[in-house]
């Protein structure tokens, strides 16, 4: 069963879509730490719902927003979006997919290869004529459950201190998770980027922005889809390093996207900085396991 009435709008979703299938069944799947999910069965076809009762304010617009942006490029897969709502009196908010494959990692049947060409052309994506050379994307969206702020900005480096280093930064210390000899390292180095992060050829690549092993699922025939974004427009050098953080993909992602768009000389001594991000807010997420990981990095760079 759906909470409150909640099938009702689902189905109106679909009848837009020319869905005039009504729900069949309801089988519950693996929905993260922060929502409920479900794979619906229609007489017309399969989707793939999320819900949450309490969600942070647009959460679910500012997904579709970002798969949408995605899938204009026509670079990468990613799940059509059929509906999305706040929540109202009557139901939670929600976001309605379509449904790709079993919706699970299946890491080995992902072609990996595919992914990494695919990434480097949505890297690569010609904006439109009137698109500025600046970072960010003019409106705030989340990495996990924490606000991830994109104020447009025409310095990649000053971007990188001010929309993702240092938002992190004040709320590890406003959670506790800032002692003294971190927080001051951390903020040596965020003084300091520029002796790491200046002197690089690059320009606005449209990133997904939350880009590890979980949120790429296999099609029905093994073809890489993206879900659950987190876009913006910034140093692509950030997305790779952030696939090389929590296991990496296979040699055969790197070699793809190598041969299609080859990364900056000096990118392996940048990677750190750019994961130390996603390790902080992780940090914020999840507590002091990720504590030591962070003291590491920060030990190579600053000392």
């Amino acid at each position: 069963m759906l909470p409150g009435k909640l099938e009702d709008a689902i189905n109106q979703d679909l009848l837009k879509m020319g869905n005039y299938g009504d729900i069949r069944e309801v089988t519950y799947v693996g929905g993260g730490c922060i929502n409920q999910a479900c794979r619906l069965h229609t007489k017309a076809g399969e989707y793939f719902l999320k819900w949450n009762m309490n969600p942070l304010p647009r959460m679910f617009e500012l997904e579709a927003s970002g798969l949408k942006r995605l899938r204009e490029t026509q670079a990468v897969v990613v799940p059509s979006v059929i509906g999305s709502s706040d929540t109202t009196d009557e139901n939670p908010a929600y976001l309605l997919l379509e449904w790709i494959g079993p919706l699970n990692k299946m890491a080995g049947r992902i072609d990996m290869a595919s992914l990494g060409s695919q990434l480097a052309l949505l890297h690569q994506f010609d904006k439109p004529a009137d698109f500025r050379e600046v970072y960010g994307l003019g409106q705030d969206n989340y990495i996990g459950s924490n606000l991830q702020s994109n104020e447009w900005c025409e310095n990649w480096v000053h971007y990188y201190r001010e929309y993702r280093l240092l938002p992190q930064h004040n709320l590890a210390i406003k959670n506790g998770l800032m002692p003294g000899q971190r927080r001051h390292k951390l903020e040596r180095l965020i003084q300091r980027l520029e002796t790491w992060l200046s002197g690089v050829a690059r320009r606005p690549s449209l990133l997904h922005g939350d880009l590890w092993g979980g949120n790429v699922i296999a099609g029905v025939n093994g073809e890489p889809v993206l879900i659950d974004p987190a876009v913006y427009f910034g140093d692509r050098e950030a997305e790779i390093a952030f696939t090389e953080l929590f296991g990496g993909f296979s040699n055969k992602f790197y070699d793809a996207y190598q041969q299609t768009c080859p990364l900056e000389k000096g990118y392996g001594e940048r990677r750190d900085i750019y994961n130390l991000y996603h390790l902080v807010n992780h940090l914020n997420l999840f507590g002091e396991s990720y504590g030591q990981q962070i003291d590491s990095i920060l030990s190579y760079y600053v000392g």
